[in-house]
């Protein structure tokens, strides 16, 4: 089914939508309560946009300038991709050759939809939801976006009868299984592609496939087969994303380590034969500065070539923390100069941070942070941290803060 009209969610609904803008800092719970006091409201539809417009100030900031937007149900707005990793995935198929039509076969929200539109490209957003399509014929033509076409139904079904090869297919496969409990591996997601891995590759020239941040990335790549890049997205400190780009290999697959922050991104490339190659340098003493790799390093892996590349020392083998005399500001995570190593004592943690607040960090540590924190007698806060971790065969704690 094809969606030309704004579904359920038409003009009729404007009331409903101006009332929530109107009380968007009240109380929903209590709105509902009081949903008979305004019978021409459609209370839990007005809810449901209060809710929305206040995870898109931290998730989707650029649709609170778009008053006419609606919201999906909560459980598709948490699924939903945010926009910073939207506007990241954009980049990515702008950056591919000719790439002007698209087809997004998990729509949900359609976050990524509006996204890859606004490179110009052709996009076509599938979808089962018969809610979810009427929400994205609404939205598309609130934005602007001639550009999208939504169809409604099975997408794999829907694809069997297209006659082309896109320029790129997007899947994002729902992550949840029948009880509702996440998963990752690709044979636990729906729709499964690796049963359908061949009907993707005959539509499209390349296929971008959205994987679980828990996902083991040289299983998914040997199990989708003709991977030419993964991208593995940090934002802000935490693994979000890792994208497949299947259709065109070229070789071994190129692993990207994304970190996202401050509307910058750092990039580290290398291949699994890279890190095979690599010679690290391991640390006998603590340096003046300790190095942690971001999120999307600690997920890839290149824990030797890290060390060659950026010439910094590796605390032990299984300790992917690094140390160097040297202030290297360029590296890629974060950076403490290390004001002393104690013994893991109250008595020894008083002299350092007399006010008893601290951040607790362990790394290959025998004992988990918070327990650590218990013995130690911190609470958090405050701007030093303890850094507790093994260097070489000895386990160790550095007093530090942040460069």
């Amino acid at each position: 089914m094809d969606y030309a009209e704004g579904g359920r969610y038409d003009f009729a609904e404007r009331e409903t939508v101006t009332f929530a803008l109107a009380h968007e800092n009240e109380d929903t719970a209590r709105l509902l309560l009081s949903a008979r006091r305004y019978p021409d409201i459609n209370m839990p539809l007005a809810v449901q946009q209060i809710e929305g417009r206040r995870t898109a100030r931290e998730k989707w900031p650029s649709l609170l300038d778009c008053l006419g937007f609606l919201y999906p149900p909560r459980l598709n707005r948490e699924q939903a991709s945010s926009e910073e990793t939207a506007q990241h995935k954009a980049a990515l198929i702008d950056g591919l050759p000719a790439c002007e039509t698209v087809a997004d076969l998990t729509g949900g929200m359609g976050i990524d939809t509006i996204a890859f539109a606004r490179t110009g490209a052709q996009v076509d957003y599938i979808e089962r939801s018969n809610e979810l399509c009427s929400l994205m014929e609404h939205n598309r033509q609130a934005l602007g976006l001639d550009n999208v076409h939504v169809h409604c139904g099975d997408s794999l079904e829907w694809l069997r009868q297209q006659n082309k090869r896109f320029d790129l297919l997007f899947v994002d496969p729902a992550r949840r299984d029948q009880q509702g409990r996440k998963v990752a591996a690709f044979e636990d997601c729906t729709p499964d592609i690796l049963a359908h891995r061949e009907l993707l590759l005959s539509r499209g020239k390349e296929i971008l496939v959205k994987a679980s941040p828990m996902i083991d990335i040289s299983l998914a790549a040997s199990q989708l087969q003709s991977v030419s890049d993964i991208y593995v997205i940090a934002v802000q400190g935490e693994c979000k994303e890792v994208l497949f780009r299947c259709g065109r290999p070229d070789g071994k697959p190129r692993i990207h380590c994304h970190h996202l922050h401050h509307g910058e991104v750092d990039d580290f490339v290398f291949t699994r034969d890279d890190e095979v190659q690599a010679q690290a340098t391991f640390a006998s003493e603590m340096g003046k500065y300790l190095y942690e790799p971001h999120a999307a390093l600690m997920k890839a892996g290149p824990f030797r070539l890290l060390s060659q590349r950026e010439k910094v020392e590796k605390l032990s083998r299984n300790t992917h923390l690094y140390t160097s005399d040297r202030f290297l500001p360029r590296f890629p995570g974060r950076i403490f100069s290390v004001l002393a190593e104690i013994k893991p004592t109250r008595r020894e943690v008083q002299k350092w941070i007399p006010d008893g607040k601290a951040h607790v960090v362990t790394r290959n540590y025998p004992v988990a942070a918070a327990e650590l924190q218990k013995q130690l007698g911190l609470k958090e806060g405050g701007d030093l941290f303890v850094i507790a971790t093994t260097l070489g065969t000895h386990t160790c704690v550095a007093v530090a803060e942040r460069v």
